[in-house]
């Protein structure tokens, strides 16, 4: 579990994504374009999808889902989630409360505005692969229908460990699905993306990160330390084998370095770190801090950009060329200048290189669920 003020805090940014797509939901806009000639006219329209697989992480159990699903519905899609197998719960409890509360008068927005697609409740009446095992509650089925959602429209689909494989192929290759919305490892995305293929499914990935954090000469330094504080100690998780990792190649452990009671680790400084220790091309999840030195911005820019990832990248400086010229050239979907927390359902938050395709969040979020049509009306006397 996570600390409390960690849960509370997600449970309030899980809801916002919802309202801020209801509030979308309205502004779906499509064009009239001014045609080459006088006897036709151009539009382009925008639709749903269709039917869109959600797989979650357990890191963040039910703000990932909301995300997703307040994006899906508010473009008119139908969709199945599946929750992370650690976290199921999460996701039901979610349909009780966030749901419940928004998405009454949100889908009849949607649903009045877009065409919905009806196939999951096809999809999911069809005989699951051998060995796997489908459930859903009904209470989130009747709380979903006194929501105002009708039948269908949002199902969810917990699994164990071991059918996660074979569910989730299910939800990668039946061709009713049309679109396959995942937030996990690069590693996992990948064998997604090769699963979406046959069929060239709409896809969208929130996938690995090793974010750069760098703290220029002319940063407030307290500053830096509370942004690097709130960015990099949530969520931890296990780190030892890095550390280990990292000694044993020259860095030194300047504070912390052990396991506390239960599932706790100590807050983690090292130090002497090179650009090709664990800590500097894995993911972390964990309270550690490898700090590497530099002498140019050119040599820091090397530094961070030299993973194969770019999901987001901090710097704190108040030099303002420094600024605007490291912003641009980080490799990255997401830059925080002097800042921490950066997460907000009014702006976008996605990765580049192998950290996923797609963005999500701000109002380019529903076009993640959203196909174009040209529409010429021809035959017109001038």
């Amino acid at each position: 579990g996570k600390p409390m003020r960690e849960s509370l805090g997600e449970m309030a940014y899980s809801a916002s994504f919802l309202e801020w797509f209801s509030e979308e939901a309205r502004r779906v806009y499509g064009d009239i374009v001014p045609p080459p000639a006088n006897d036709r006219r151009i539009l382009l329209l925008k639709q749903p999808v269709g039917v869109a697989s959600i797989i979650t992480p357990w890191n963040f159990p039910s703000a990932m889902i909301t995300r997703k699903v307040g994006a899906a519905l508010a473009a008119g899609c139908t969709v199945v989630v599946k929750p992370a197998e650690d976290t199921p719960l999460s996701a039901l409890a979610l349909a009780k409360v966030n749901f419940l509360f928004w998405f009454g008068w949100f889908c009849l927005c949607c649903f009045c505005s877009h065409q919905i697609s009806h196939q999951c409740p096809q999809m999911l009446s069809r005989d699951p692969p051998e060995g796997a095992h489908f459930y859903a509650t009904s209470c989130f089925l009747q709380l979903a229908e006194q929501a105002g959602i009708p039948p269908g429209v949002v199902n969810v689909v917990p699994c164990s460990r071991e059918k996660t494989p074979s569910v989730g192929q299910v939800l990668c290759t039946d061709p009713l699905v049309a679109k396959i919305s995942f937030t996990g490892s690069t590693a996992t995305g990948k064998v997604l993306l090769r699963m979406a293929a046959d069929t060239v499914k709409r896809v969208s990935m929130e996938l690995g990160g090793n974010a750069p954090f760098i703290v220029f000469d002319s940063a407030d330094v307290d500053s830096a330390v509370g942004g690097a504080m709130a960015s990099k100690f949530r969520n931890s998780g296990q780190v030892l084998h890095q550390i280990s990792d990292a000694v044993s190649q020259g860095a030194k452990v300047l504070k912390g370095g052990k396991r506390l009671d239960g599932s706790f680790m100590e807050p983690t400084l090292l130090t002497d770190v090179t650009a090709d220790m664990l800590c500097t091309t894995e993911e972390t999840f964990g309270p550690l801090v490898p700090v590497i030195r530099f002498e140019t911005e050119e040599e820091a820019l090397a530094v961070a950009n030299a993973a194969n990832v770019g999901l987001a990248g901090y710097f704190y400086s108040q030099d303002v060329g420094q600024i605007w010229r490291v912003a641009e050239a980080l490799e990255v979907g997401i830059v925080g200048v002097n800042e921490g927390l950066l997460s907000t359902p009014e702006a976008t938050f996605g990765g580049v290189k192998q950290s996923g395709l797609g963005r999500e969040g701000s109002k380019y979020g529903i076009d993640e669920y959203l196909e174009v049509k040209y529409m010429c009306y021809g035959g017109l006397k001038p």
